[in-house]
């Protein structure tokens, strides 16, 4: 008995001595030695499973079917919003910009997003262009209109602000998340904890639709 003990505490102390010894570095997995066989060491995730729900009828569940589409097709675009304003935000403060310079680089800026996301947008409906003036709204702590008059002038913001008025949106709409958005915070908080896609799929049995958008505004 007391050299199986002593076998087993040395075996022990072995695998202990490995663990220690094959820490992972880089992409390597831990591992360990026992008896001559290498036991390789992972932890997996917990895989999701998730429901088809069968389609609900009534006027409640077109409107949240509604709201759940077009914040698949919203929301990708607030966060580069986000971030390109935190970016320009950064570069105006960094550099210092004044005057002509800032006027330039703004105009630079917005140059290179309408060549690029332009044709994107035109695609979105009126109330998928309108849910993204609100998230914008929520993730960059100011509305689309107070962005616009900041960066240019007050006269911009009221042109654009008289445009999106035609087509039924307001940018100066404040984002109200334990109101009239109270629905699209939670999908919020889904998409941060890795579940819009889950939901999505459960509520139109496919997966949400990609939104192309290049990989330096992500």
């Amino acid at each position: 008995m007391e050299a199986e003990k002593a076998k087993e505490q040395a075996l022990s102390e072995a695998r202990k001595r490995a663990m220690e010894a094959t820490k992972p570095q880089g992409e390597l997995l831990e591992f360990i030695v026992e008896e001559g066989d290498t036991i390789f060491i992972d932890e997996l995730e917990a895989a999701k499973i998730w429901q088809k729900f069968p389609r609900q009828k009534g006027r409640e569940w077109r409107k949240y079917y509604r709201l759940v589409h077009n914040f698949s097709k919203a929301y990708p675009y607030a966060l580069v919003a986000k971030k390109l304003v935190i970016e320009a935000d950064s570069t105006i403060a960094a550099d210092k910009l004044k005057g002509a310079k800032r006027e330039k680089y703004i105009s630079q800026v917005q140059e290179e997003l309408f060549e690029v996301f332009e044709g994107q947008m035109r695609k979105l409906t009126v109330s998928q262009g309108a849910l993204i003036m609100k998230l914008i709204d929520r993730e960059v702590g100011k509305s689309s209109y107070n962005i616009i008059k900041g960066y240019k002038s007050g006269v911009t913001a009221n042109f654009w602000q008289g445009i999106a008025k035609v087509f039924g949106s307001d940018l100066k709409a404040p984002y109200d998340p334990e109101g009239e958005d109270e629905m699209t915070e939670e999908l919020v908080k889904l998409w941060e904890a890795g579940e819009f896609e889950g939901l999505y799929y459960s509520l139109f049995w496919k997966w949400p639709p990609t939104v192309d958008i290049p990989s330096k505004y992500l």
